[in-house]
């Protein structure tokens, strides 16, 4: 099972720089065990105000259990609150059977140092009273486009969210060359006209298996 784990520190009052770096030293060398062992998969920074410190983690886990027991074994737990948001399987994902099953798989290094990661979460309300049918030709043109995304190596990863009756919600992982590139291609999507969607921009982390391993 996969998770979104929104991990935000606050160091104490009066916690000396030294002792800072060596538990962000600890904490490196701990993240790179965990990728090594499959369960850290991708690490991001979010936008941050000033004085913030917050960072996004993609960790696969067996169930919740093991999840927590990961997350504490992290040196900077002890300075650290952990948000955890279980992910779905959805069915427009790349990393299904058959498809590319590493985020950030596509494309070449070099284009994937020039280009920029986001974040999108999704929440679809179908109108009162829209014939079933309409419904799943919009899904069936949905699932179309996300495959052409996906090959394109713009969409990454795809994931269903913790919903409410009446309402579907989404996570998607992109790659695009820029915000207005992020844009073009949400307004490209079938479903458009019946979701609202929240844009985050991500940020390399130091600690990113995707960095460390190339």
């Amino acid at each position: 099972m996969e998770y979104l784990v929104t991990m935000t520190t606050h160091v104490p009052d009066g916690t000396s720089q030294q002792a800072v770096d060596a538990v962000r030293v600890r904490e490196a060398a701990r993240s790179r065990e965990l990728a090594e062992q499959g369960h850290l998969l991708r690490l991001w920074r979010p936008p941050l105000q000033p004085g913030q410190w917050r960072t996004l983690g993609l960790f696969a886990a067996d169930n919740d259990g093991q999840l927590e027991a990961l997350l504490a074994s992290m040196p900077l737990r002890v300075w650290r609150t952990d948000e955890v948001t279980p992910l779905m399987p959805h069915p427009n994902d790349s990393a299904l059977p058959g498809a590319d099953s590493m985020p950030g798989s596509h494309g070449n290094s070099h284009q994937a140092e020039k280009a920029a990661e986001f974040l999108t979460t999704f929440t679809i309300v179908v109108p009162a009273g829209t014939p079933a049918q309409a419904v799943d030709e919009a899904e069936a043109r949905e699932a179309q486009r996300a495959s052409e995304l996906a090959r394109q190596g713009r969409l990454l990863r795809l994931w269903n969210l913790p919903s409410e009756p009446g309402r579907k919600r989404a996570l998607g992982l992109w790659r695009t060359r820029d915000a207005a590139e992020m844009q073009a291609i949400l307004a490209s999507l079938p479903l458009d006209a019946w979701m609202t969607v929240q844009t985050t921009p991500l940020t390399p982390h130091p600690n990113d298996p995707a960095i460390n391993t190339g």
